[in-house]
């Protein structure tokens, strides 16, 4: 049976000249089609800058803008702090766990809760400017979750962690903020007020965030399907449905565009390339029943994307979904990528973060560890390495609350599910052991 994890989470930055856009030209803005950051040559990992401490586990992603990161913890807080020297500027409590990663605009950061609310609080004073309620916020469940006992539970889904993360479409005339809902829509709110402009129904959760290119919004969900819809209207275009089956089902991931190919991973198990205008298959890569739910990055005509059971960061051709070669971690890799120069930074479930130099195909690289991680490894890991079984220490695994302490168990390692975000050389990320890291990043001589 399959343990797998969404990674996504995104974020949103309103800067037109900046490469964490989509590559192709829009007069629409992108939350992180392509995650570049600014940066040269080989940048490896250095020291610790500073960490600063919730109370509760991350698995949000983190978002610089003047100064001050942003990030959502599942104490329920969403925090804002100092940049340069890692101390709370203020906090803003909701009345849930905060999975959803923030974007901005317009000194406005946007953000969900589960406390079944999606707020805009003012990005200087934590102030709040409106909430909008959805019809619930929860875990994806089902009752008796892939045969597990007791059969009449509703189970959660131990590896759907994230809310949708609200991404800003504009027009000539006003701005609207988009965002998936776990009562299955897809939701289009006044930027400004909050007032609901459009809604449109799907048959499951929609937690992936969606994205925006020309006048289009595209999303996937939990009912397995991936949808294209006009932004302005909320009126499908197309859709594509992905396979359906026991443990393999779903879309977590959020999807990246690049050159016309809309691309996102799903459970069923693969990776795919679709037309953005049709919605037709161009290639599909298939991830040896290991779920992606990593977004892709593409640079310099290579595509990058994290796997959960094999462990991996791929290299692919974007153009035909062929191999390069494979980076392999110590755990389920749900971190999306961030590259800075000819450097790839990614975190895996056993606590690792990573960095690679991409000139040589992954051969170069450095491991920093969370302090939990050095301390549980022994205990936890097998032969340095994720392994479901070895952990629940021959627990029968078909019940469910067995299920829940092994997740408890690797949480203890400080599992990286948060993408990283780089601003001013420095490399920001959350954790399961409820920090958020900042790293120095070596200059290039």
């Amino acid at each position: 049976m399959k343990r797998n994890f969404t990674s996504l989470l995104l974020y949103f930055f309103l800067i037109f000249t900046s490469n964490a856009f989509s590559q192709n030209k829009s007069d629409i803005l992108n939350p992180f089609s392509n995650r570049i950051f600014s940066g040269k040559g080989y940048q490896p990992l250095q020291d610790l800058k500073w960490k600063f401490k919730t109370e509760g586990k991350i698995f949000s992603s983190p978002i610089v803008q003047n100064g001050t990161v942003y990030i959502g913890s599942e104490d329920g807080y969403l925090y804002a702090v100092n940049e340069k020297s890692g101390t709370l500027k203020w906090k803003f409590k909701t009345n849930g766990a905060i999975h959803s990663s923030a974007s901005i605009y317009n000194d406005i950061v946007y953000f969900g809760s589960f406390d079944g609310h999606y707020y805009a609080v003012n990005a200087k004073t934590g102030k709040e400017i409106w909430r909008f309620k959805t019809k619930g916020e929860h875990w994806y469940s089902e009752i008796g979750m892939w045969g597990m006992k007791p059969s009449d539970l509703l189970m959660a889904d131990l590896w759907d962690f994230y809310l949708s993360t609200p991404v800003i479409y504009l027009d000539n005339k006003s701005a609207l903020a988009i965002f998936g809902s776990s009562d299955g829509n897809l939701y289009a709110v006044d930027a400004k007020t909050g007032t609901l402009k459009w809604n449109f129904e799907t048959k499951a959760a929609i937690h992936s965030t969606p994205i925006l290119e020309k006048n289009t919004v595209y999303f996937g969900g939990w009912d397995g399907v991936f949808y294209a819809l006009d932004c302005k209207t909320g009126k499908e275009k197309w859709k594509f449905s992905t396979e359906v089956k026991t443990g393999f089902t779903g879309i977590q991931a959020s999807a990246t565009i690049y050159d016309g190919i809309v691309y996102f991973g799903a459970r069923d198990p693969y990776l795919f390339a679709l037309d953005t205008e049709t919605g037709k298959v161009i290639w599909k890569y298939n991830a040896e029943n290991s779920w992606i739910l990593s977004t892709a990055v593409i640079k310099n005509n290579i595509l990058y994307v994290g796997t959960s059971d094999t462990y991996a960061l791929l290299a692919l051709d974007p153009k035909t979904g062929k191999e390069k070669y494979r980076f392999k971690g110590n755990g389920y890799v749900y971190s999306s990528p961030a590259i800075a120069g000819n450097t790839i930074y990614f975190g895996d479930f056993s606590g690792n973060f990573f960095d690679l130099n991409l000139l040589s195909d992954g051969k170069e690289s450095t491991t920093i560890s969370t302090e939990n991680r050095n301390k549980y490894a022994a205990s936890t890991l097998n032969n340095n390495h994720l392994d479901f079984g070895f952990a629940a220490k021959k627990a029968d695994l078909s019940i469910y609350a067995e299920n829940q302490k092994v997740m408890n168990e690797f949480y203890k390692l400080g599992s990286i599910v948060s993408s990283p975000f780089i601003s001013n050389n420095v490399i920001f990320y959350g954790s399961a052991d409820g920090y958020l890291y900042a790293y120095n990043l070596k200059k290039e001589k």
